[in-house]
């Protein structure tokens, strides 16, 4: 990492001239040298086989299977790791190539520029590896055209499974139909006639069958229990829309069908395309669907005409199962900010709310849209960061939010969206921002999902019927917090080495904008002065109890020198609203739930007035113990046990009056846990052992620990333990 040093002295409020970048994308510098997710490789359709994997990973696997782990095998892992930077560099210069096609021509270049030979040591290491490979596919870059392509992928991916499903079903209905017409025929007249006969067993050359006695013959012997006409023309129906069928390509059993029709294409630019070719084809899918039913019906002979005719004729969309509406493509609809029209969002949610099996790929290049109110009508403006939030409440859609940087973490989630059958939006930042110059779409997109600008998230409706099983906030560093944390290393301008600690907030990704510098200005030359605070620490506090405070972010410009800018209104108030966002998106997540800091501050309090009522009925009864008017010597009377804060002989901590020391804690985190106050209570009873329970009640320093009743009767030394436990209770 290149360190950058602190300009001296920078006029105050002077305005940015320069192009800014945050401080902690000093270390990010050169992509091409570092090993991350990117270059993908989109691996081809196989079962059991990954949607998508890094090339680093890919390396890394084939590595263990083929260098020896000891120093012999160091030759090979530098010759593979090169190799791995070689395809790395030409895939960020924009080529786009299959990995068998890329770790040909790279280990030829290598091989040239070593000066080896054919067949020499380097090309015997390569050709090893490249038998070792367990994946091959398209290798692509973090660029504008990512998202479309990592989906259409992935959508390409389930049609061909479903495509093998569905001939698996319309393939074996058709032969057996084809046998049952065709085993009908074979008792006809046309079946035993001299010419049908002779076609079949062939003409002899000296005339000694006699194909019309044969024919005479085998006709006396024919039954006569051939199939009603009305089943004949009912099946051949059903024939002809099965192998005609329009939604996938002919199988082994419809290829060399007259009738057969070309499929229809299901990917859309779209919303309004994709609804009007789902009514247009409606037709053919109620047709398709009515012949499947009579072709499942008519190969176990349970077709009754006089009840499923009548069924049939009033058959529409609505008669449709689940089953047989997921037999069918479902259509993939790409819109990408800049070419689609903002409106057709709005149709988006329109196809989703429907419950229709469509898929929905929302790109966004432009994350924070103009600085004007009013956006272009090709953008979708900073509003979509939303939008995958908003489909949330449609219930039925499954969701799914990430940034092209993630979409390898995200992988998982990805791949549930598209098992999903039914409704699905896939909201993704490409991070190929127009109006960033000369910062990677890899990084500025990781940055948007570190900034809380544009987190990671999946809705699973299937998952569950709770929010928890539903929502997850997987795949966002450090989700517990509000921003994420980490350190940048610089030198000062005495040449000495510093280590800052910074949070990085939607105001570090925001002045990456060109369109944002304006609303940026340096800092004054003293970095302590009283009305400069963080970003961070001023979005934490209430702004309008001081506002002489003015949020500052570290920066570096492109001489990597590092100084603060204070940034304006606009950027303070929009990464405002977004915390406050990511917040609400914790609390789904069940991360600093309101409803449960609420509940546990009610509790809180009642527990501590059972304290307060405890310490004061001692007191109480002496005060009412000297009221009383001396007759006789009172009868002494034993002394009652102190109440537990339960009925139910469950243990419970003191909570108010816990000092932290760590002892029950360190005896077990299931049964013991702290609160936001960092004072312990009982988190899980059975979490742990009644011995355990003892024995923290014994080592608490100030006794506020009540072991109760034990919850096993089969715990060894319980006798024992009791005893030993009356103290506290």
């Amino acid at each position: 990492m290149k360190h950058g040093k602190i300009v001296a002295n920078p006029a105050a409020h002077a305005p940015v001239t320069k192009t800014l970048r945050p401080a902690l994308f000093a270390r990010y510098a050169d992509l091409a040298n570092l090993r991350h997710d990117y270059p993908l490789v989109l691996v081809d359709f196989g079962e059991g086989r990954p949607l998508v994997r890094p090339l680093s990973r890919i390396i890394d696997g084939t590595l263990r299977l083929v260098a020896p782990k000891d120093l012999t095998g160091e030759a090979m892992r530098q010759q593979l790791l090169q190799l791995e930077a070689d395809i790395r560099r030409r895939v960020l210069a924009g080529e786009e190539a299959r990995l068998s096609d890329f770790w040909r021509d790279c280990t030829a270049e290598m091989i040239r520029a070593k000066g080896e030979g054919p067949f020499g040591g380097l090309d015997n290491n390569f050709e090893i590896a490249r038998k070792r490979l367990p994946y091959d596919g398209l290798v692509i870059g973090c660029n504008g055209e990512t998202p479309a392509k990592v989906l259409r992928h992935a959508w390409s991916a389930k049609q061909a499974a479903k495509a093998r499903r569905f001939r698996r079903v319309v393939d074996s209905l058709i032969l057996r139909l084809s046998d049952i017409l065709k085993s009908d025929h074979m008792k006809s007249d046309e079946a035993h006639g001299a010419e049908a006969l002779e076609a079949a067993m062939g003409a002899t050359a000296d005339g000694s069958i006699d194909f019309g006695a044969l024919s005479a013959v085998l006709e006396r012997a024919r039954p006569e229990d051939r199939l009603p006409v009305d089943r004949v023309a009912r099946i051949r129906d059903a024939l002809q829309v099965l192998k005609g069928q329009p939604f996938y390509g002919p199988g082994r059993a419809s290829d060399t069908t007259p009738c057969k029709r070309d499929p229809y294409n299901y990917t859309f630019d779209t919303c309004s395309a994709a609804l009007d070719a789902y009514r247009d084809r409606l037709p053919d899918v109620l047709a398709f669907t009515k012949a499947l039913t009579v072709a499942e019906l008519e190969v176990e002979n349970k077709y009754r005409p006089e009840l499923h005719d009548q069924i049939l004729a009033r058959f529409d969309e609505s008669d449709m199962s689940a089953e047989q509406i997921n037999m069918l493509p479902s259509a993939l609809v790409c819109l990408r900010d800049g070419e689609t029209v903002s409106a057709e969002t709005a149709r988006s949610f329109e196809a989703l709310a429907c419950g229709l099996p469509i898929t929905v790929l929302v790109q966004v290049d432009d994350l924070l849209g103009p600085t004007s109110p009013e956006p272009p009508v090709n953008s979708f403006g900073a509003g979509t960061a939303r939008l995958a939030a908003m489909a949330m409440g449609l219930n039925n859609a499954f969701v799914c939010q990430t940034s092209s940087a993630h979409i390898n973490r995200m992988i998982d989630g990805l791949e549930r969206g598209m098992r999903y059958e039914g409704p699905a939006l896939f909201s993704i930042y490409s991070g190929a921002t127009p109006n960033v110059p000369d910062v990677e779409p890899y990084i500025l997109s990781a940055a948007a999902t570190e900034a809380r600008a544009f987190p990671s998230f999946t809705y699973d409706p299937s998952a569950g019927s709770d929010w928890a099983s539903r929502f997850s906030l997987a795949g966002n560093p450090e989700a517990e917090k509000d921003w994420p944390v980490h350190e940048v290393v610089y030198e000062n301008a005495k040449g000495e080495r510093q280590t800052e600690t910074l949070a990085f907030t939607f105001a570090d990704f925001a002045i990456c904008d060109s369109r944002y510098t304006r609303f940026c200005h340096l800092s004054d030359a003293c970095e302590d002065a009283l009305d400069r605070v963080s970003a961070a620490e001023w979005l934490t506090c209430v702004p309008d109890t001081d506002p002489t405070r003015s949020p500052c972010v570290r920066v570096i410009d492109p001489e990597n020198q590092l100084f603060s800018v204070v940034v304006d209104t606009k950027i303070a108030e929009a990464a405002s609203r977004c915390i406050d966002a990511w917040r609400r998106l914790q609390e789904l997540a069940g991360i600093n739930n309101s409803h449960s800091r609420r509940a546990l501050a009610e509790e809180r309090l009642k527990r501590e007035a059972t304290s307060t009522q405890q310490a004061a009925a001692p007191a109480a009864k002496a005060v009412e113990a000297d009221a009383k008017p001396v007759e006789k010597p009172a009868v002494p009377e034993p002394a009652a046990p102190v109440e537990s804060a339960t009925s139910d002989g469950a243990a419970w901590i003191e909570t108010p009056r816990c000092t932290t020391c760590n002892e029950c804690v360190q005896t077990n985190d299931k049964l013991f846990a702290y609160n936001e106050n960092m004072q312990a209570y009982v988190a899980d009873p059975d979490g742990g052992t009644y011995r355990q329970l003892v024995e923290a009640a014994e080592s608490c320093q100030v006794s506020i620990i009540h072991p109760g009743l034990p919850r096993n009767p089969d715990e060894p030394d319980l006798p024992e333990l009791i005893e030993r436990a009356a103290a506290f209770n």
